[in-house]
């Protein structure tokens, strides 16, 4: 079984074309979760499948590092697209991609012969409290969240999959090791929830760390940059187009009716499992 090792930002994932239907479906989980797991295996903070699909140009299938499926992945699919161009399963510089959050367009920035930057339409954002999932009615804009003792302002929303942002104003001292799997296991989100930690730098600029859904911080995350952009938006704090400053790079957000998220992905090895 052969396979490539991408990131995008630091944020890393193991690729696998499964066109062939060799991975069963009582398959995918377990082997996200051994392949993933660092200093053991592969090591990856998730594995992303790629499959034929009859209502775009291809599928991706996300699993995360503890074998949970996620509905969308920023950084992922970007990986993803340059995965299929590069290595000849696509030949368009503007594709359509399946994922569970439906289709997303992606616009491809060739140098030489390959893949340097991709730049996704990644919807509109959803806000009511239902689609997020989250409890409660209408929508969860600067909402006091209780944790314990401690009391956060919280803006949620879905970019595909869900996602919690909190404001604060110095994430690199933010203890987000212990606040994050706190919200992210929630009982307001049935699904679990991805956080975002946000710190605004300028109208146009946010640094913010992420805790991902099933898999702990990461060093990016392409839907987390989104959402803290459209978050910031809604409080009134950012413009509509900015730069996020994620641990792993920088991404360009421009939030008008849909989402667009510019960055880039890479390619770190090939290998094959046996």
């Amino acid at each position: 079984m052969k396979f490539w090792k991408m990131q995008g930002l630091g944020n890393d994932y193991v690729v696998i074309d499964n066109r062939s239907g060799g991975i069963s479906e009582s398959e995918v989980g377990p082997l996200s979760r051994r392949i993933c797991e660092r200093r053991f295996s592969i090591g990856a903070d998730g594995l992303l499948l790629v499959y034929r699909s009859t209502v775009a140009d291809v599928k991706m299938r996300v699993l995360n590092a503890d074998g949970s499926e996620a509905e969308m992945c920023g950084n992922g699919v970007r990986c993803f697209v340059k995965y299929c161009y590069d290595s000849g399963i696509v030949n368009k510089e503007k594709l359509k991609v399946e994922t569970l959050a439906g289709v997303k367009d992606a616009w491809l920035e060739i140098e030489g012969s390959q893949v340097a930057r991709v730049k996704v339409d990644m919807g509109a954002p959803v806000w009511d409290r239902s689609k997020i999932p989250m409890q409660g009615q209408g929508r969860c804009i600067d909402e006091e969240l209780k944790l314990d003792r401690a009391r956060f302002r919280v803006t949620c929303l879905s970019v595909g999959n869900p996602h919690c942002v909190i404001f604060t104003s110095d994430v690199s001292n933010f203890p987000l090791q212990e606040v994050g799997p706190k919200v992210e296991g929630h009982k307001l989100f049935p699904n679990r929830v991805n956080v975002e930690f946000a710190q605004v730098l300028s109208r146009s600029e946010l640094r913010v760390r992420v805790w991902e859904r099933g898999c702990g911080e990461t060093l990016a995350c392409g839907t987390g940059a989104c959402a803290s952009v459209a978050a910031g938006v809604a409080l009134g704090k950012v413009d509509r187009k900015a730069a996020v400053h994620l641990l792993g790079g920088d991404l360009e957000v421009e939030y008008s009716e849909s989402i667009f998220m510019t960055g880039p992905a890479e390619k770190v090895y090939e290998g094959q499992l046996f």
